[in-house]
């Protein structure tokens, strides 16, 4: 990593510059990318869940090509094995032996591709290393590169053959992004784009690299929090719990998550301290996918994003926490 630390100012702008050369291919998902980026720098891991052919795939693709970091695809069936993502040993006619040979996994960035296609056995390989980094083969344990990051895609329109995340790997994701159809004109441009480069693939040049993004994170996790913010996370978070919708509300991970995430977004927006509005901008994709509604309000419709929107709306924020409260 980079001995040098980076100034806010540099992060805001490196960030800036990634968002920009990613939306040159990337059209319409201008807020989720944001929101992507902000839970990448902060130490997470990203689930997008939509439609398909929205260019989930295409923006996970092109955010770790502006990030300079290695990329493998993950495409995610009822037949796949937990040893093809994290790998498995091999016999060497040479050596006389059985050596490792690493899964996709071992990568900067990894894109699990309609992840609820795949098995809840599979699905579990994933969280020893989205939780801690690494993964363990036949009793042995392996370290993941850093930085590490999972940008799964979930495809929410169809049961038959799928198989819904578990509550736990849910919380593993720091966000859950939704990207929406595109409006007439974002939908016209992408298709003079793919006019315009004559063929299918997209290629985004890196701006940064591993070590520099190391260096981005490095400088999100400075950034001075006021007391009495972390406190309107927490007061959001126990709002949900006592929600008469909700049986299962967030828990501290989705406290620190919805905090670590509001750091980043401040970064990115040229702040060294956090806002309330920071937080409410966080609050839908960072704990809606945390909350199990009750049968009554599953029954009824209602929308986990519908009662976090609710809980934003009732909660008090902080008095006073601003740039005079923000220490260097």
């Amino acid at each position: 990593m980079s001995e040098q630390q980076l100034e806010v100012a540099d992060v805001a702008a490196l960030s800036r510059e990634v968002l920009d050369r990613v939306g040159r291919v990337v059209v319409g998902m201008d807020d989720a990318l944001e929101l992507a980026l902000a839970a990448l720098l902060a130490g997470g891991h990203v689930l997008f869940e939509d439609v398909p052919g929205l260019g989930k795939t295409l923006a996970a693709r092109s955010l770790a090509g502006a990030l300079g970091l290695e990329f493998r695809r993950l495409q995610c069936t009822p037949d796949l094995l937990p040893a093809d993502i994290t790998g498995s040993f091999v016999y060497d006619p040479a050596a006389r032996g059985f050596e490792f040979q690493p899964g996709p996994v071992f990568t900067s960035l990894l894109l699990a591709d309609e992840v609820n296609r795949t098995p809840p056995k599979t699905q579990s390989a994933l969280l020893e290393a989205m939780a801690e980094g690494q993964v363990t083969v036949e009793g042995r344990s392996y370290p993941l590169p850093q930085p590490f990051r999972v940008v799964a895609t979930s495809n929410p329109v169809e049961h038959e053959g799928t198989y819904a995340l578990p509550e736990a790997q849910l919380d593993r994701f720091m966000v859950r992004l939704a990207v929406g159809y595109p409006d007439r004109a974002q939908e016209q441009r992408i298709l003079l784009n793919r006019v315009e480069r004559r063929q299918e693939a997209a290629h985004v040049e890196p701006v940064v690299d591993g070590e520099r993004v190391l260096a981005l994170q490095a400088a999100v996790e400075a950034v001075h929090v006021d007391p009495d913010v972390a406190g309107y996370c927490v007061d959001l978070a126990v709002a949900t719990r006592n929600h008469p919708s909700v049986q299962v509300g967030a828990s501290p991970r989705g406290s620190q998550a919805l905090l670590l995430v509001s750091r980043a977004l401040a970064v990115l927006a040229g702040r060294a301290f956090v806002q309330p509005e920071d937080v409410k901008r966080a609050a839908v994709p960072v704990l809606a996918h945390r909350l199990v509604l009750t049968t009554d309000a599953w029954a009824a419709g209602i929308d986990t994003a519908e009662v976090v929107r609710g809980v934003v709306a009732t909660t008090p924020g902080p008095a006073t926490a601003g740039a005079a409260d923000a220490r260097p």
